[in-house]
């Protein structure tokens, strides 16, 4: 096949001064759809192409014709020996097609249903050779519990109508926390199937959206309390907030309920309507301006929601966080409508004057650390900044990095619980640079962890990445016929710059085989085990993203049988890096090879090509 089919795009004809989201402004959409199915044990892997020339259209009940390819991925799943659970892929035609008309109008027909059904044109399923065990619900929902009362957090069960229906979600709160605007996303149409979709990373992610203006208040946590395995009962609690939905005789139903794990027992509550307030819209460019008018000429408004009775403050909240002003914005600047969002406050107008740290091993450990500015802690100088400004390491008690042995991991291994992101590493390490001479160092620490924490809470994970070798995802890499991108950066020979980077940096990234090393392609992440981990994670997205940009051209219909896994690169890309220290390498695995490119300033040198990676010294 020389080319893939076409037809044209029917939102433009390619000349659109804004461009078109469908076609790229190229005024045609590929009519072709590729299956695939990957093992990530064996590297098998195998796809089907759909055509217009091989799509068989049957009747649906509701009526019309559609075709349904979900057999056909659980064919390539049997075939490649993936266990999975494939949700269903169907293509609605059009209306007017119809199995009588001539053979002509119904390959057109069906190509302009393909392009319609062709996003993304390339759709991958990644799995394994044995199905992760089901997850029980209670079990699940007793452990979120039980690290609730660890964590010094609360549970939230909501469920929100939409339409006629409930959609349910399920998250981790700070204590005082408003009731989100928007309803739950995705949104799950029971608890069960809600808490089978949440694990802890899950309900934790979000959480300094939630809870930018909670009220912070110091913690006061019970230090003898063991973590005491919760006893859920789901269907209780699902019952109790659908009643609540409900609402009394009397009263109408309501817009959403709650339940809300806090302290050790569940308190049950309804959504209420609060007042109106302007509905802000966030822009691109980090600017945030209110909705378009309505046709009457007035602003839109959102109606927010608040809970019809909050539960009583848990035993362990202590008193308020003293803060202060934020000097950096006016609060007559903060109310207009387009406002950058401020980098001191984010938006919150308040500085807080004490970070609360809490490290764990979302399992059964934790540590609660109070850092308050003010506090003087005696500390040597340790260089000099560019500018005459003094670093400075704190004691060991603000060196997150020390507390990493403590749970048994790397310093490296420590992440933000909300979203995952590795700590930077002057906070992870101690250091501060102290912008004056006689500047309070822990002041400008508990700055630098970050702006509008959810109630001045900083929760910390002391876990390992759970990430398969390097080499498995190189042999999926070559079975899927894609380039691994590996971008490595030795800076452990650079003990005198306490406050930039150091260790092994890694980025580990798939891409189209012809696509070439750029520029940006630089190592951000401070272990391997995490940079492949990010990789999988985001293979939903990157997988789609590497099929050809021209519509003309086909897109591959990878194939690969079970095969062993490559040698391990990963001590060859350590000697090289440590060859090349200071200088970031991008390393490029395809069938064909190996490609070594160092990075000097803003230009890429190659260094290597080859089967094997280079051993001796390259300059």
């Amino acid at each position: 096949m020389t080319g893939a089919p076409t037809v044209a795009c029917p939102a433009c004809d390619g000349t659109a001064p804004a461009g078109c989201h469908r076609c790229a402004r190229r005024g045609l959409r590929r009519a072709q759809l590729v299956l695939t199915v990957a093992n990530l044990d064996t590297g098998a892997v195998a796809s089907h192409e759909v055509l217009p020339s091989n799509l068989d259209p049957r009747p649906v009940a509701a009526g019309g014709w559609a075709v349904d390819l979900t057999p056909r991925v659980r064919e390539l799943a049997a075939e490649a020996g993936v266990t999975a659970t494939v949700e269903p892929v169907v293509v609605p035609m059009p209306t007017a097609w119809r199995p009588d008309l001539p053979a002509a109008e119904r390959r057109e027909l069906a190509a302009r249903a393909l392009a319609g059904a062709a996003r993304p044109a390339w759709r991958v399923w990644v799995g394994r050779s044995t199905a992760p065990p089901p997850v029980d619900p209670a079990r699940r929902l007793g452990r979120l519990c039980a690290l609730a009362d660890l964590l010094l957090l609360d549970l939230v069960v909501e469920a929100r109508r939409h339409g006629d229906a409930l959609r349910w979600a399920v998250r981790y709160e700070v204590p005082g926390s408003p009731v989100p605007d928007l309803p739950p996303e995705p949104g799950f149409a029971d608890l069960a199937a809600a808490l089978a979709d949440t694990d802890v990373g899950d309900a934790l992610t979000g959480l300094g959206e939630r809870g930018r203006d909670a009220p912070a208040r110091q913690l006061r946590p019970d230090p003898l309390r063991p973590l005491i395995p919760v006893a859920a009962n789901v269907a209780r609690v699902a019952r109790r907030v659908r009643a609540d939905c409900a609402g009394r005789a009397g009263g109408g139903r309501l817009p959403g309920a709650q339940a809300v794990w806090r302290a050790g027992r569940w308190w049950h509550t309804g959504l209420r309507p609060g007042g109106p307030a302007p509905d802000l819209a966030g822009q691109p460019t980090g600017l945030r301006r209110s909705r378009p008018h309505r046709p009457d000429g007035l602003p839109r408004n959102r109606t927010p929601l608040r809970r019809a009775a909050e539960p009583p403050d848990p035993p362990w909240l202590g008193e308020p966080v003293p803060s202060r002003p934020c000097p950096a914005c006016r609060p007559a600047r903060r109310r207009v409508a387009w406002a950058l969002s401020c980098a001191t406050c984010a938006g919150t107008g308040r500085v807080h004057q004490a970070a609360l740290v809490t490290l764990t091993d979302l399992r059964c450990r934790v540590v609660h650390l109070a850092w308050r500015a003010g506090v003087p802690e005696p500390m040597p100088a340790v260089s000099v900044r560019p500018g005459g400004r003094s670093v400075v390491r704190l004691p060991d008690r603000y060196r997150l990095g020390a507390w990493a042995t403590v749970f048994g991991v790397r310093p490296e291994d420590l992440a933000e619980a909300d979203g995952g992101h590795a700590l930077p590493p002057d906070v992870r390490d101690g250091y501060v640079a102290l912008p004056w001479a006689g500047a309070d160092p822990v002041g400008e620490q508990v700055a630098a962890v970050g702006p509008a924490l959810p109630a001045a809470r900083l929760l910390v994970t002391a876990v390992r990445p759970d990430a398969p070798p390097l080499a498995e995802l190189l042999r999926l890499a070559c079975g899927l016929d894609l380039a691994l991108l590996v971008n490595v950066l030795d800076l452990r020979r650079h003990p005198a710059a306490p406050m930039r980077a150091h260790g092994v940096l890694w980025s580990v990234d798939l891409r189209a085989p012809a696509a070439p090393v750029r520029p940006d392609d630089l190592p951000d992440l401070p272990s391997l085990a995490a940079a492949v981990a990010h990789c999988l994670e985001c293979l939903d997205v990157t997988l789609p993203e590497t099929a050809p940009a021209d519509p003309g051209t086909p897109v591959p219909v990878p194939r690969s049988t079970p095969c062993p896994l490559p040698p391990d690169p990963v001590p060859g890309l350590r000697r090289l890096a440590a060859r090349h220290a200071g200088r970031p390498l991008s390393v490029r695995f395809t069938r064909a090879g190996r490609t070594v490119h160092r990075h000097d300033d803003d230009r890429l040198r190659p260094l290597a090509e080859g089967v094997d990676l280079p051993d001796r010294r390259l300059t």
